[in-house]
């Protein structure tokens, strides 16, 4: 029998089991001295009853929690703390909850270890570890107990503190408190409780970045540009991930191509601004089909466009010539301090150009290779991406000038701006005004009024995060959308408004010829949660867990609707 099948089978003994006992009974010795004394962001592994959870989230912290028995989570989440993020997850591996890519402050495994077989413990302790901010903690708590019985039917296993610190030296954590105390209902069964913490990054992820950005040798801007396309689909398109270990991750070629397309187009059509100090010599990508794009709006190089049987030749060919030359220059001669070790690899697919329209989805940009990252590089990326691209672009610009071009616009940095950079709403008030012409009222999300006039609000704000998907934009009222502002939607605004969202995706574009387009956006930007076709409660969880990326990554100012 699975161990989550006898979970599911008792959820509501174990879930009213769990809660009659307090946080503080059970925590409060390690929570005393090691819990950190300002909330920020936790990952409950095994939340079961979502007790922990909820106490964290009630004291001001945000908090995924990870179970995989359906029956418990589902009767967690009907009690949910609004700053409870649930995701159907489980160790060894955790796949769903590292492609999120976050980092956490806390990460809680209660009752949760000897569950795990001893001969999956080093990779689980490895992917635990490794979602730790620095400075982060880590608190593991084990059951000792001789009950066969229960043991057997539970799916416990044989677990020791020793066998924990072991795993933790091998991973560079801090031991910063161990103790043992007696169950408070079974005197058969004591509790283990070790609590690691992480001294720094863990992986070595900064230091490689920054050996990149400011120390790697450069005859071109082809490697900070390389790296600059990388920290945006990052960012930007977490759910390209087409495939992912413990230690790298896979991503459509096609997708890095277009991006590098977005990004040299205005640099060498517009502004005509030198890549590297013998521009005479050319450039290995941008030949006549990319010279053709110049007509093409960057912001029309994206996920769901389509392209017409005249146009759509070049914008294969420029993908194609921009993959080569990716693989043939930058991936080539970007490797480790002190070694001939590419840090990327790219695995490169034949593509021929056909005159007939195309559409820019993953699946077509994976017709071109793929393109492999480190997986711990990758989440660095991600995470570090509203800091890591002006040092990108700091670096360019002074390699630029170093290169003796006298044209100003070489440092000036809003040269390096992409075109992608225009807030457009266009779509989603289309979409208003052809409900409203079949007479159906359309509502503010926010605060449940019908406004004459409904604006188009971009739910996680354009300001601070530059996405025109449908599923980013819902309507508003105007004055809702003013106070609203460049501020995060918080997570009990978020809940609140749960079933108005969801009835505007059904109504707007789910039941339009847009609905492809939806969901193609939404599978690109937005984690993915689901390994099958997603469907609306799907992306509505993934949108949760985009909104507590951007809050922990850039530190949004949250708001919630209290009223005109």
């Amino acid at each position: 029998m699975k161990t989550t099948d006898f979970y599911n089978k008792n959820a509501q003994q174990l879930t009213d089991q769990y809660n009659s006992l307090s946080v503080d009974v059970v925590h409060g010795r390690w929570m005393k001295d090691h819990l950190p004394g300002t909330p920020g962001f936790a990952c409950d592994i095994g939340a079961g009853s979502g007790r922990d959870a909820t106490w964290l989230a009630e004291r001001g912290w945000n908090v995924i929690a990870v179970e995989p028995s359906g029956d418990m989570r589902n009767l967690a989440q009907k009690h949910s703390y609004p700053n409870v993020t649930w995701l159907n997850d489980s160790l060894p591996g955790l796949d769903k909850l590292r492609r999120l890519g976050h980092r956490f402050d806390l990460v809680l495994l209660s009752a949760v270890w000897m569950h795990l077989a001893p001969a999956r413990r080093e990779r689980a302790f490895r992917i635990v570890s490794e979602l730790l901010k620095p400075s982060g903690v880590l608190v593991i708590t084990i059951r000792h107990g001789k009950d066969e019985a229960e043991n057997r039917l539970r799916g416990f296993h044989e677990a020791s503190g020793d066998e924990l610190q072991g795993l933790a030296k091998q991973r560079a954590l801090a031991l910063t408190g161990r103790f043992t105390e007696p169950d408070k209902s079974r005197s058969h069964v004591n509790w283990e409780t070790l609590v690691f913490t992480m001294p720094d990054d863990g992986v070595g992820s900064l230091p490689l970045l920054r050996h990149i950005i400011v120390n790697d040798d450069k005859s071109s801007s082809y490697k900070l540009g390389l790296l600059r396309v990388l920290t945006r689909i990052a960012e930007g398109a977490p759910g390209a991930v087409c495939h992912r270990t413990d230690d790298y991750v896979d991503i459509p070629l096609g997708l890095v191509g277009l991006y590098w397309l977005k990004q040299y187009k205005p640099l060498l059509l517009t502004h005509d601004i030198p890549q590297h100090p013998h521009p005479r010599q050319g450039y290995g990508f941008a030949k006549d089909d990319f010279r053709k794009l110049a007509g093409v709006s960057s912001y029309d190089l994206r996920i769901g466009a389509r392209f017409s049987d005249e146009l759509a030749p070049v914008v294969i060919g420029a993908i194609r010539d921009a993959c080569q030359n990716i693989a043939a220059m930058p991936v080539r001669y970007m490797t480790y301090p002190g070694q001939n070790r590419s840090i990327f690899e790219c695995d490169r697919a034949s593509v021929r150009k056909k005159d007939k329209p195309i559409l820019l989805s993953l699946e077509f940009l994976l017709s071109f290779g793929k393109f492999r990252i480190p997986a711990q590089l990758w989440d660095a990326l991600g995470h570090y991406a509203c800091w890591l691209e002006p040092a990108i672009l700091r670096e360019w610009a002074g390699l630029t000038k170093g290169w003796g071009i006298s044209d100003y616009r070489a440092t000036d940095s809003s040269v390096f701006e992409w075109e992608q950079g225009r807030r457009d709403t266009s779509v989603a008030s289309r979409c208003v005004e052809s409900l409203r012409e079949t007479g159906l009222p359309i509502g503010c999300v926010w605060s449940a009024t019908r406004p004459r006039s409904p604006q188009i609000d971009h739910c996680f704000p354009w300001a601070r995060w530059m996405n025109n998907d449908l599923w980013n934009l819902l309507p508003a009222s105007a004055p809702v959308n003013l106070a609203k502002g460049d501020k995060l939607p918080s997570a009990m605004m978020m809940a609140d408004a749960q079933v108005r969202i969801k009835d505007w995706w059904q109504r707007a574009y789910l039941d339009s010829p847009l609905r492809d387009r939806f969901f193609m956006e939404a599978a690109c930007s937005l984690p993915r949660l689901a390994d099958s076709e997603p469907d609306i409660e799907d992306l509505y969880q993934a949108m949760l867990h985009q909104r507590s990326r951007l809050r922990e990554d850039q530190q949004i100012a949250e708001w919630t609707f209290t009223g005109y």
